[in-house]
């Protein structure tokens, strides 16, 4: 890893962490609690909180109230934070990409940014480059990049400071098999060498092959939150978040004219 991880039992911690935009809670006292090395699912229904929160957590958006720790470091405390994010990797749920620039520059002005040494950089990207699918597009700026392609470049560009934090907003969406294939293999080695990952993410096949531990978040609350070992004991994922947060919602919109 690219640098020692402290002697924290918990990697991401918040106490009544809160967003409000006007009258509307996005999230609503969230208490959550990812301990080092744990792959964790953050799964929750559509406009549920789940991406408000990893900005949070990311310091992309100031919260409305309640505190945010990660690896035992206040957020709030500016130096601290920025110390902090160095050893962070993000994609975002809106990823912003320099249109300008071809993949490899990109990656090495990422890299650069990391301080990483410049032969570090050119062997990460190459690396990077060739699990993304992206070393045959050398010419082509990321302004011509498909969606799928911009989001492989955002996650090679989260990847290549080996960071000790990884936050990935729907990483697999528009991914192709091989490279989801790759990438999944990656994130997993990550996780085996004591990096953790916090993962949002609709595909629940994915989260329940990759995550050991997951939490669900419904109207900006979290309503459940249990390791992998223990859903499997009561089913599947999909049984278990159904349960949680939408069986009465998918029987409440039956379509008449197909009940027929």
């Amino acid at each position: 890893m690219t640098t020692p991880v402290p002697q924290t039992a918990h990697a991401i911690e918040t106490s009544g962490l809160t967003r409000r935009f006007g009258n509307l809670y996005a999230v609503d006292g969230l208490d959550l609690r990812v301990e080092v090395g744990k792959f964790y699912g953050f799964l929750g229904p559509n406009g549920a909180g789940k991406s408000t929160t990893m900005k949070m957590l990311t310091g992309l958006l100031a919260p409305t109230s309640g505190s945010i720790r990660i690896f035992g470091q206040p957020m709030a405390d500016a130096d601290k934070a920025r110390a902090v994010k160095r050893r962070m990797g993000v994609v975002p749920e809106d990823f912003a990409l320099f249109d300008n620039l071809t993949a490899r520059e990109y990656l090495t002005f990422i890299g650069r940014m990391y301080l990483l040494p410049i032969p570090t950089v050119r062997e990460r990207c190459q690396q990077l480059l060739e699990m993304m699918g992206l070393e045959n597009e050398e010419k082509k700026l990321t302004l011509e990049f498909s969606h799928g392609m911009k989001k492989k470049l955002a996650l090679a560009a989260a990847l290549i400071a080996d960071p000790d934090l990884l936050f990935l907003d729907e990483p697999f969406e528009g991914i192709d098999a091989v490279s989801s294939r790759g990438l999944r293999d990656t994130l997993k080695r990550a996780v085996e060498r004591g990096a953790t990952v916090f993962l949002t993410s609709h595909i629940l096949e994915i989260v329940e092959k990759l995550c050991t531990d997951v939490g669900i978040i419904a109207r900006g609350k979290l309503v459940h939150q249990a390791s992998m070992d223990a859903i499997r004991h009561k089913g599947s994922l999909e049984d278990v978040f159904l349960q949680t947060v939408g069986s009465e919602q998918a029987e409440a919109h039956k379509l008449s004219w197909l009940e027929e």
